[in-house]
């Protein structure tokens, strides 16, 4: 969901920009110094999962993993998200250094609202099924929520980019499905295995 340099409006990326800013903020404010190492975990599977990606008009399709990003993280998903597109846009140009605000803010954003939605069924105590059940869909949602708002960023900058708007989200059906079965897969093996990291907020 890269989207690309030189597309949309200054006034847009200040925007994001500064929407970022205050994301980042209050998730910086709420690391623990023993939650680094995990941090930096997850931020590495988001930079090699969003690698492989599908050109799509002015932006891209690829998996976010920003699901499960949202569920272990909460606010923290922002600063994780910003430094993998940081190195993304520095290593490979995938995105862009003036676009690294709105870029993070459309993929964090319904992180952090995923976290908010759904942490509640991520829990030791909940049953397997309610479990299952709310892992995936907060897996499904990041990316539909993600797709969202790239698609109205792009249509902010425009009517000439409605068509890329809608055909980015529909292209990202089948990856919410794809994203819903990694989140509950991963959760269910984290429920097994270290559960305290799905409980930071809601245990």
């Amino acid at each position: 969901m890269h989207i690309s340099e030189g597309v949309l409006s200054p006034a847009i990326l200040t925007g994001g920009a500064a929407l970022t800013a205050i994301g980042v903020g209050i998730g910086l404010k709420s690391i623990d110094y023993e939650e680094i190492p995990y941090m930096g975990i997850l931020t590495a599977g988001f930079f090699v999962a969003s690698l492989i990606h599908l050109p799509i008009g002015p932006a891209s399709v690829h998996l976010i993993l920003n699901g499960i990003l949202g569920l272990i993280l909460g606010w923290k998903a922002f600063p994780a998200i910003l430094v993998g597109l940081t190195l993304q846009a520095l290593l490979f140009q995938f995105g862009g250094i003036t676009t690294l605000g709105i870029n993070t803010l459309n993929m964090a954003l319904p992180a952090v609202t995923c976290y908010y939605l759904f942490g509640w069924g991520v829990k030791k105590s909940s049953g397997r099924l309610i479990f299952i059940i709310t892992a995936f869909a907060a897996g499904c949602c990041a990316v539909l929520f993600a797709g969202i708002l790239v698609g109205f960023s792009l249509y902010l900058n425009g009517d000439a980019f409605l068509p890329a708007a809608k055909l980015l989200v529909a292209a990202h059906l089948p990856v919410m499905l794809i994203e819903g079965i990694l989140t509950a897969t991963c959760a269910l093996f984290l429920r097994k295995v270290k559960p305290e990291l799905l409980e930071s907020y809601y245990g």
